[in-house]
């Protein structure tokens, strides 16, 4: 997996990898809008519950998308998919905080465009 596109926890004793895919973020987008409009709702949840249950959705979204990503390639080695109730369970609140830069790491990651500049002269800009 392109390891420039992700990020790494650790849940319960084993790692996972966060990975944002187009389907992630798809499914973010049905849920807030947009992938502009996830940083306000997670700092504006309206309680504690509600922001850790964001949290915790998002945590196991990206989580799973690296797990489906192996899935496709490895049919006969497929692995489960995490469950936003075993994520709760095998993680602390204090746990939750650390994950939240992560998280911001795996969305930069997934969002982030490599520009590279042509080689061909014809096309440079001329000032």
């Amino acid at each position: 997996m392109d390891t420039e596109r992700t990020a790494s926890i650790l849940i319960g004793e084993e790692q996972h990898t966060l990975l944002l895919t187009t389907k992630a973020t798809k499914e973010i987008a049905g849920r807030y809008g947009g992938l502009e409009n996830l940083g306000d709702k997670l700092l504006k949840s309206e309680n504690f519950e509600m922001a850790i249950g964001e949290i915790v959705w998002l945590i196991t979204l990206l989580a799973n998308q690296s797990i489906l990503v192996h899935n496709l390639k490895n049919k006969d080695d497929a692995k489960a998919l995490l469950t936003e109730d075993e994520v709760e369970l095998l993680t602390t609140p204090f746990d939750l905080a650390g994950y939240k830069a992560a998280i911001t790491e795996a969305l930069y990651r997934g969002t982030k465009r490599n520009i590279e500049s042509e080689s061909d002269p014809k096309n440079a800009v001329v000032g």
